[in-house]
């Protein structure tokens, strides 16, 4: 995997607004927010998307849902919050890093894109 501006931001070249660290995974603000709440989750271990993601990767992806959810609800959000990431630059993808978008505040529509 090349890298990334998420790789860069995990190794602290460039700035972010991080909300939440652990050996895992790190979680910042987006700086172009599409909600009141909107953060990303990412892996320190690089993985270019879902369909990269190995079978050891479960314990990871499972605890970065995990997260998407605590760290919601300490924003304020717990009970009611969008979870996406895409795969693949059809589907929207444009940082080859996986990630979790986490989006709330607002209401969303269905289908979403």
């Amino acid at each position: 995997m090349t890298d990334t501006i998420f790789s860069k931001i995990i190794a602290r070249e460039i700035p972010a607004d991080i909300i939440y660290e652990d050996d895992l995974c790190l979680a910042f603000n987006d700086i172009v927010p599409q909600a009141p709440m909107h953060f990303l989750i990412i892996p320190k271990k690089p993985i270019v998307n879902i369909s990269d993601a190995e079978s050891e990767d479960k314990t990871l992806l499972g605890h970065m849902i995990l997260k998407a959810g605590e760290i919601a609800a300490e924003q304020g959000h717990g009970d009611n919050f969008r979870l996406v990431t895409n795969n693949g630059e059809t589907a929207g993808q444009t940082v080859f890093h996986l990630h979790l978008h986490v989006l709330a505040g607002r209401a969303f529509a269905w289908p979403p894109g």
